[in-house]
């Protein structure tokens, strides 16, 4: 019987230790390829700039007893999955999964990640899409930090992936945006959640007078005050978040007092 093929990828480059952390739960689950952008593209959402050339580098890594097939490319996270889905794949993948990211991927700036982003374009070509990402600080985001242990996230990552190869997500539900605490072990308890509409990650200034022209960001000082059922919440309680997204992003109005009002 051949094995599911899971397709994973990220937004942290193809050497991060999050993705690698990721390819090794995914390991006993299926057959796995990897195709991630050479170099990082945090905060890429689900962009496809005529930047990229496409350019590619590619090699064979064992993991978790297996012969690993690896495309680094010059594109973005999202780019990479197209890459994947009309270059790459032997066959349709079973399973997407982008992570596990450097960071926490929550509230109004999910569209902003490159790692949802990914998994948004995986879930356009039709597959289910798993997003994972561990809670770091602000200063970590680019890095990883040093050392970090990936063994909750792991658990995590391969419990959901298990659970979409087992079976297929209900109608409107194309992603599972997992966010895990920093302090989170196996024994952590995870909680269905919704989008916090209050903004997470606020927006600093530029610091102009050193020659830095790019807002900074911080994280939302009061994450208490956020909805009790939202995945803010759910990070502030130390337990797992897990938020089923959808594609259709289309709101969710009266459309006959919506219409009524538009064409007064």
């Amino acid at each position: 019987m051949q094995k599911p093929l899971i397709l994973v990828t990220n937004d942290d480059g193809v050497d991060s230790a999050g993705l690698w952390a990721a390819v090794e739960a995914m390991a006993p689950l299926g057959e796995v390829l990897v195709v991630a952008p050479d170099r990082q593209w945090s905060a890429a959402g689900r962009s496809m700039p005529q930047s990229v050339t496409g350019a590619m580098s590619e090699y064979r890594r064992e993991v978790g007893g297996q012969m690993v097939q690896v495309y680094g490319i010059d594109a973005t996270p999202a780019l990479c999955v197209v890459h994947a889905m009309i270059e790459f794949v032997p066959r349709p993948p079973a399973l997407v999964v982008a992570g596990i990211n450097f960071g926490e991927n929550v509230s109004t700036e999910i569209t902003i990640s490159g790692t949802v982003g990914a998994a948004l374009e995986a879930a356009a070509f039709g597959v289910p899409a798993l997003a994972v990402s561990l809670e770091m600080t602000v200063d970590e985001h680019l890095t990883g930090g040093e050392a970090k242990d990936y063994t909750a996230t792991q658990h995590f990552t391969a419990l959901f992936a298990q659970r979409l190869l087992d079976r297929a997500l209900p109608y409107d539900v194309n992603v599972l945006n997992v966010n895990v605490p920093d302090n989170a072990t196996p024994q952590t308890p995870w909680r269905l959640t919704r989008l916090s509409r209050q903004r997470y990650f606020v927006p600093l200034g530029p610091d102009r007078a050193n020659g830095n022209g790019r807002p900074g960001y911080t994280v939302r000082a009061n994450p208490d005050q956020a909805e009790p059922d939202s995945d803010v919440a759910a990070m502030h309680a130390r337990v797992v978040s897990v938020t089923p997204l959808s594609l259709d992003m289309t709101s969710r109005a009266d459309f006959g007092a919506l219409e009524e009002q538009l064409r007064a």
